[in-house]
């Protein structure tokens, strides 16, 4: 019996240690759509699970759509540290929409899958990254303002907090896009290039946001991707409240189409 009892206290212990390097998060929801006048009404579910095992300076992260019957991987990420040099490696293929429907779906499928190397040399703070395709990213942050640069595609991101606003830039070969965002009196403010601009703001123990969608122009095929459709400017107005059982309850109205959506969640 002690043998057993020992045994018992070994297996525990083994599997407490094993326990104490996973972390699980996930959210849940369920949404009802009125759809708009003349439309039938459409009642939605998600649910997702994250995994993150740690293992020393090594993670493994992987996401998960439980709304089906079964689990399906969105993600899987590991990265690991061998002295100045991290190896990090995308291991999920995702399965892109390919339907010419008008939102600029790519034509085929792409392989996202692949090994980037970032090595720390004494370059002021700059990180020099490779993948397995020979792309090379410069990376770093310098007087509070952190950039990206990735060589062989040309793109140039940055990033800073200037008088209390926080700004990010992109050029993506020649094209630039930006957003900004602040609070003023209690009132938080996001503008970007697409002239979208929303305002959140406490009222009661309530979050109000009102967002205002600009129009977008079309965009004509390419090689690789379907045309995407223009699309008119219309307002959202979205009112949520935390409840004290964890969930959290929303009510947004959309004048795209005049529909209501109703939605209970929750996230742990």
């Amino acid at each position: 019996m002690k043998k057993l009892i020992a045994l018992f206290a070994v297996t525990t212990l083994a599997s407490s240690v094993a326990i104490a390097g996973v972390a699980l998060s996930g959210s849940a929801s369920v949404s009802y759509d009125d759809e708009g006048p003349g439309s039938s009404s459409t009642t939605s579910y998600d649910a997702d699970l994250t995994i993150t095992g740690t293992a020393g300076d090594s993670n493994l992260i992987a996401s998960y759509d439980m709304s089906g019957a079964s689990l399906a991987a969105t993600a899987v990420d590991l990265s690991t540290k061998i002295g100045p040099i991290t190896v990090s490696a995308d291991m999920h293929q995702t399965d892109e929409s390919n339907l010419n429907d008008g939102d600029g779906d790519l034509k085929a499928d792409v392989d996202d899958t692949g090994v980037t190397i970032n090595l720390d040399v004494p370059i002021g703070d700059a990180t020099i990254g490779l993948d397995n395709s020979g792309d090379v990213i410069i990376s770093g942050t310098f007087s509070g303002v952190t950039i990206s640069y990735a060589v062989d595609d040309n793109e140039v991101t940055g990033s800073a907090n200037i008088a209390g606003m926080d700004v990010s830039l992109t050029n993506d070969d020649g094209t630039t896009s930006w957003s900004i965002g602040t609070t003023v009196s209690d009132v938080a403010l996001t503008l970007n290039s697409d002239n979208d601009v929303s305002a959140a703001v406490g009222l009661v123990g309530n979050t109000m946001t009102i967002s205002h969608i600009g129009a977008k122009t079309a965009v004509a095929e390419t090689t690789t991707h379907y045309s995407k459709a223009a699309s008119d400017a219309y307002t959202t107005a979205a009112i949520s409240r935390s409840l004290t059982s964890g969930a959290t309850l929303a009510a947004t109205y959309s004048t795209a189409d005049d529909s209501l959506t109703l939605k209970a969640s929750v996230a742990f």
